[in-house]
């Protein structure tokens, strides 16, 4: 099987989700940064990698997911600072796979990552915090081994 991982990673926590799956899988591989990818058709699957902004996926994946059609292969991955299982990172998930124009989603997964804490003291300022600001603080440490566990076993899955 043909696989390849790309990522768009703000804070390095999106990016060691992207090594982790690379080193986990078998077979022919390639990993690269989101702005450097090569169309995802042209893999048996494509795991894409993004951080979320604003609730969503970061621009630059943003862009990416658009440019998967129907005859793609894809595998979500992503971080943020909100809580695994919130309605934030579900709905930012469903948002992704939305972005694609029919791509199959073959499997996808979402862990916290620690937020960088200029981030933290700036959206804390604001009048209307973000919904996940709550869960900022347990996100420290993350991605973590139990995060990567996770991921590996999800993987072996597909």
């Amino acid at each position: 099987m043909k696989v390849m991982i790309t990522y768009s990673s703000q804070s390095g926590n999106t990016e060691k989700l992207a090594k982790i799956i690379y080193d986990h899988i078998a077979g022919e591989k390639e990993i690269y940064p989101i702005d450097e990818a090569p169309p995802a058709n042209q893999y048996d699957i494509a795991a894409v990698g993004f951080w979320f902004q604003a609730g969503k996926p970061d621009p630059k994946a943003a862009e990416y997911l658009a440019s998967c059609g129907s005859d793609a292969k894809l595998f979500l991955f992503a971080t943020h600072g909100a809580a695994k299982d919130s309605e934030h990172a579900k709905v930012g998930m469903a948002m992704a796979a939305a972005l694609t124009k029919g791509a199959q989603i073959e499997g996808a997964f979402n862990c916290q990552g620690e937020v960088n804490p200029k981030v933290l003291e700036k959206v804390r300022k604001k009048e209307t915090p973000p919904v996940w600001i709550d869960d900022a603080d347990s996100a420290k440490g993350h991605p973590n081994e139990n995060d990567f566990a996770a991921l590996k076993s999800l993987l072996d899955k597909l």
